[in-house]
């Protein structure tokens, strides 16, 4: 009776786990392309960040490969301080902020790019290198991305 019980936990713990992977990838899928930006503009009394991320149905190598290759293919206008191809993160700057981007792995084929930097001057207008940043690699990786309000 005991080994009956065992096999049948073990038979649905085996069902459970691809259902589980199969429900990951379509909630992936569900949020694939929207990229979350969180922001404070720097004060006086605070450094103030500049924060994007986004999913991508991609292999995390190809993504971090695509990100390093498209800022050096941008050398004119950015600057890669360091990069690290086995924690798949990247260091830039254009000469006013400096930013950094990772990209993680979330299963064989769903990836989170993430880009953080240091915020703009207080009243400084424009597109911040983070949100140009997942755009490229975006526009780059032939993925619509858009940016949720």
């Amino acid at each position: 009776m005991n080994f009956r019980r065992g096999f049948m936990l073990v038979l649905v713990s085996m069902l459970a786990v691809p259902t589980a992977q199969a429900q990951w990838v379509m909630v992936a899928r569900a949020v694939s392309g929207r990229i979350q930006r969180m922001e404070q503009q720097r004060t006086a009394n605070n450094g103030g960040y500049d924060v994007a991320s986004v999913i991508l149905e991609a292999q995390a190598d190809k993504v971090y490969d695509t990100a390093l290759k498209t800022l050096q293919q941008h050398s004119d206008k950015v600057t890669v301080t360091s990069s690290d191809a086995k924690k798949m993160i990247i260091k830039f700057t254009d000469g006013q902020q400096n930013a950094a981007l990772q990209a993680t792995s979330l299963g064989p084929k769903v990836t989170q790019l993430m880009i953080a930097s240091n915020a703009m001057e207080n009243g400084q207008t424009g597109t911040s290198i983070v949100l140009q940043g997942v755009m490229k690699v975006c526009k780059e990786m032939n993925v619509t991305c858009t940016v949720e309000q």
